[in-house]
Order: C-alpha cells, then structure tokens, then sequence
C-alpha cells in the first residue's frame, strides 16, 4: 500500500473518535448524567439526530459477521448501536480549567464515578462520573485563549489512556492522534517530558491543533509536538525514542457506519474493509520500532471486528520475538459495573460493547511491552 493509497483509505475509515461517532464535540473528571437542565439543552437537535436512518448495506454486512463472531451477544449489541436515544455520554473535566461549580451540581445529581476500585493505573486526577441515562451535556465552543472545561466522549475510550499508564516525565508519542481526544486525556494521567502527536492527513491535524488549544494550556503545550507524518514511517524516523505509544488506529467505526447516508460509499467502505488490518498491521509495526526497549504500546479501535482487533494483535505477538503481552484483565474486572466486555480470547486485550444500561463502546483494547534485549 503506497502513501496515496494509504491517506485514501485512511480519510475513509477516519472514524476513530467520540466526538465523530457521536457527532458531537469532549481532566480527566469524565462525567455521565442522569439529568438537569443543562443536559436537557440538546433534547431538540438531539431529536433530530435521531431521526437518522440505519444503513440496511451496512447492517446487513455486521449481521452476518457480528453475529458469528459475538454470538448470542451480538443481538443486545446491535439494538443498542441501532438506536442512538440509547447511547450514553461521558464528560471529561479539564484539571487546566477545572469546573468546581460542575462538579458539585453533579455530584448533587447522582453522578458515580467510573473507577471506584483500585485500578492501579488510574491517576487521582483522572475522576469519571457515569449514570445509566442517555441524556448528554451540551458541547462546548472552541474560544480563543480560552481553555473548555470539559470534553464529551465515550467513557470506553478512555480505557486505551489508562492502559498505557503515562507517567510524569516519560516520552510519549500519540500515532494517530486526530481530533486529540486521547491527546488531551493523555495530559490529564501526568505531565510527560514529551509528547508527539501525529496525524498524517492535514484537516484532522488542524482539527487536533484546535482541540489541544482549546483545553491545554501554554506551559504545557510547549512540551507537546504535531505532526503530519505518515503513520508507518514514524519508526525509522525515530526509532526506540518513546516510553509509550498510542496507535489508536483508523478502523471501520461500527457506530457511524451504520448511519452511513449514501449507501453507495457504504457499500464502497464495506468491500475496501478487508483492506484496513494491513494498514493497522503496518502501523503497529512503526509503532513497534518507535518504542524504546521496556517502553509500553497500546493499540486500539472502535470496531467490534476481530480481523481489526485480536487478529491484528497476534500478527504482531508472532511477527516479534522481543513484544510481549501484558495482562489486563484486571482492568475489566475493575470497570465490570459500568462496562461490558466479551470475551476475547486474550489476556492481552479487552473488548467492551455495548450493553443496556451500559451503553459504552465498542472498544478495543489491547497492550504490548517491548523487552529489553541483551
């Protein structure tokens, strides 16, 4: 795959973040409510989202595949996907303009929190607030020179940010970065010495700038580099430089595909969809040579599809000798009671979808670690 073809596809199956999936704009207090007035803010355009209707092209082509591959989950999964009045919302504070005020009136609400175990990679900062309800807080408006003091989102997709456990200080390089949700998640964990936000196509990159402005600010933005380089040759370009490495890769986003509007270019995704593990499959690789030995990579996506998720990873655990896999069940075991997760059949990766009640996902999971070799 060249690097045409590669942009071509990447711009297609794009989808890879919560604030695409919900069509919506999203440190870390991440909050769901049950309700109030400002999350009955958006009932109207809300309604109007709904109105959407499902693409029977691409419905039709999960089915087949879903089914046999989740079995008997697959039918609460796809009811849920199916009907956005069903779909749970997160807030993510931003500790550089932290919302007291908010806090106490959801708290006042009912909020809970997302980790109330002890999750050992779970920073003090990092608070997330969920309930059992739909309704969702209104965006906030990108601002000059002033920080937002949330961010929506999925609460699954906070789980690749905790898994890589940033510590202060550490080299960090963001693969796939746009629009910066992840980004800016990242810098709610820790302070990292360095971190390297790359997204190869050019309008996702001035949509990740903004993002990182609109919530980071200029002490902390000056330890943070963009970049527009192709995703696969980061490796070469800087070999063995990060302690951690995000590859949160472009998918086919099982949520906004099935709203697709033109059932020409759905069915046009859906026959080039065989092609995405190759790309994913590349970019691990880059990701690989860009970890420094001992250093940490987690990959994710937000397709329930095995082909993108664990057959991507065993590519990867047989092409290496030296990438282990790093056992994370007990982040699911912790996240059981906001999240529900099928079985993957790794220890190395997790799978949440979304269930009644807990609306979250899909995501995927899965974490590596580079050995240290002689």
């Amino acid at each position: 795959m060249n690097s045409g073809e590669f942009r071509k596809l990447e711009c297609t199956f794009c989808f890879r973040d919560e604030r695409e999936i919900f069509g919506c704009c999203r440190f870390l207090v991440c909050l769901v409510a049950p309700g109030g007035m400002m999350l009955t803010r958006l009932k109207a355009n809300s309604e109007g989202k709904l109105a959407k209707q499902i693409c029977k092209v691409v419905l039709d082509h999960f089915e087949k595949q879903y089914s046999r591959e989740l079995g008997d989950a697959w039918s609460t999964t796809r009811d849920i996907l199916t009907s956005p009045s069903c779909w749970q919302y997160a807030v993510l504070f931003n500790r550089f303009n932290y919302p007291f005020e908010l806090e106490k009136d959801l708290h006042l609400k009912g909020y809970h929190t997302l980790v109330q175990g002890s999750l050992p990679y779970c920073p003090e900062s990092v608070k997330c607030y969920l309930s059992r309800t739909p309704d969702r807080m209104p965006s906030e408006r990108h601002q000059m020179g002033i920080l937002k003091k949330y961010y929506l989102l999925n609460a699954a997709s906070l789980l690749p940010v905790l898994a890589l456990e940033l510590r202060d200080g550490e080299k960090v390089l963001d693969l796939c970065a746009a629009p910066g949700g992840k980004s800016v998640a990242l810098l709610q964990c820790a302070y990292p010495g360095y971190l390297h936000c790359n997204e190869s196509d050019s309008l996702r990159s001035r949509w990740l700038r903004q993002t990182l402005e609109s919530f980071i600010p200029q002490p902390v933005v000056n330890v943070i580099k963009v970049s527009e380089l192709d995703g696969r040759e980061m490796g070469d370009a800087q070999p063995e430089t990060f302690d951690k490495v995000l590859v949160d890769a472009p998918c086919s986003n099982d949520r906004s595909w099935l709203f697709s509007s033109d059932s020409q270019k759905a069915a046009c995704r859906i026959s080039q969809r065989r092609k995405l593990p190759l790309l994913q499959i590349e970019l691990l690789r880059s990701a690989v040579k860009a970890l420094r030995p001992g250093g940490l990579l987690v990959y994710s996506t937000c397709t329930l599809s095995k082909a993108e998720n664990q057959d991507v990873i065993s590519e990867i655990l047989n092409s290496y000798s030296n990438i282990m896999p790093v056992d994370i069940k007990g982040m699911a075991q912790t996240c059981s009671q906001d999240f529900t997760f099928a079985h993957t059949g790794q220890e190395c990766g997790l799978l949440v979808i979304p269930d009644k009640g807990k609306a979250w996902g899909p995501m995927y999971v899965a974490k590596l670690k580079k050995l240290c070799t002689v």
